[in-house]
């Protein structure tokens, strides 16, 4: 007899929400890539939270959050981006800037925002 079980329905729609998930990060990052930003990080985690990209902007660091709904109802993409949300995103930026030596003062910032609505993209800078 095997070891091995078979993965619950939960774990199954988390495997395919993450794949997902990466699947539209990618599109955001080739997007914001010809638009001109340089990637400095992707999936940056932290014990205060997780950063989808990192990027710079000149001398700009963009912290991007991407988020896709199928449609928008109830507000869509962007209206998912909680006022919780926004200040775990903000406590991540600040563990990432003092990992790498940085401050505020020091370095310019900004958060942006990739929200898909089915296939269409919005691009919302400086989000929040």
């Amino acid at each position: 007899m095997s070891n091995k079980t078979k993965p619950s329905t939960a774990q199954v729609a988390r495997g395919a929400t993450q794949d997902q998930g990466e699947k539209f990060e990618r599109h955001a990052e080739q997007f914001l890539l010809s638009q001109g930003l340089t990637l400095a990080a992707r999936n940056y985690w932290c014990k205060l939270g997780e950063i989808d990209l990192i990027m710079y902007s000149g001398q700009t660091l963009v912290f991007v959050e991407v988020r896709y709904r199928r449609h928008g109802y109830f507000g869509g993409a962007a209206a998912s981006v909680t006022l919780a949300k926004q200040q775990k995103l903000r406590r991540a930026a600040l563990c990432y800037l003092q990992a790498q030596g940085l401050n505020e003062a020091q370095q310019p910032c900004r958060f942006d925002l990739i929200a898909f609505e089915g296939s269409e993209l919005h691009w919302l800078e400086n989000a929040f």
